[in-house]
């Protein structure tokens, strides 16, 4: 079996895609290390989906998050944009997604407070994680341009991700505590 460690990162570099080798505590090993987080957790959701709750719409949209968040930290070690990967027609997917999801629930005007079932609480967790990594995004855009349609799709998949909450608690018969 080949060794997983190479040794090379120990001095506080890492290897980038396009073969370059950077700071990890620069601001574009961050920001994608924040989407690695952030999928990473969206595979947690994914677990107790299938363990807890078993929606098979909640699996198909974390499955194809999960790619889109793939492709979309890969461009970023890339220093590319791959229009036909994260493009407009992603985030247009996601308003659809947040669209079917909105029409199950009770309209609020009211602040939700986080929680609920676990799963329910775990993807209110991951839009905290969606929030703090499109904060790095723009801070990232800030210093070195980002594609506009990353932007556009992070901050659409914190709104999904905070419908999809909402969904699996009412559907479990959860009750939201609002203020």
């Amino acid at each position: 079996m080949a060794k997983i460690y190479t040794k090379t990162g120990d001095k506080g570099d890492t290897g980038i895609g396009d073969g370059s080798r950077m700071r990890k505590d620069s601001l574009r090993v961050a920001t994608i290390g924040e989407i690695d987080e952030l999928s990473s957790l969206l595979g947690v959701c994914k677990a107790i989906n299938e363990r807890d709750f078993n929606d098979d719409s909640v699996a198909s949209f974390l499955d194809d998050i999960q790619k889109d968040l793939f492709f979309l930290g890969a461009d970023l070690t890339l220093f590319e944009s791959k229009e036909d990967r994260v493009d407009e027609a992603s985030a247009k997917k996601i308003e659809t997604w947040i669209d079917a999801y909105a029409k199950e629930l009770p309209t609020t005007k009211k602040f939700v407070l986080l929680g609920g079932n676990l799963l329910g609480a775990y993807l209110h967790l991951a839009r905290t994680v969606c929030r703090r990594a499109e904060r790095s995004l723009v801070t990232l855009d800030n210093e070195e341009s980002v594609h506009e349609n990353y932007l556009m799709y992070i901050n659409r998949l914190s709104d999904l991700l905070f419908v999809m909450a909402r969904y699996v608690n009412l559907k479990e018969g959860g009750k939201e505590t609002v203020l």
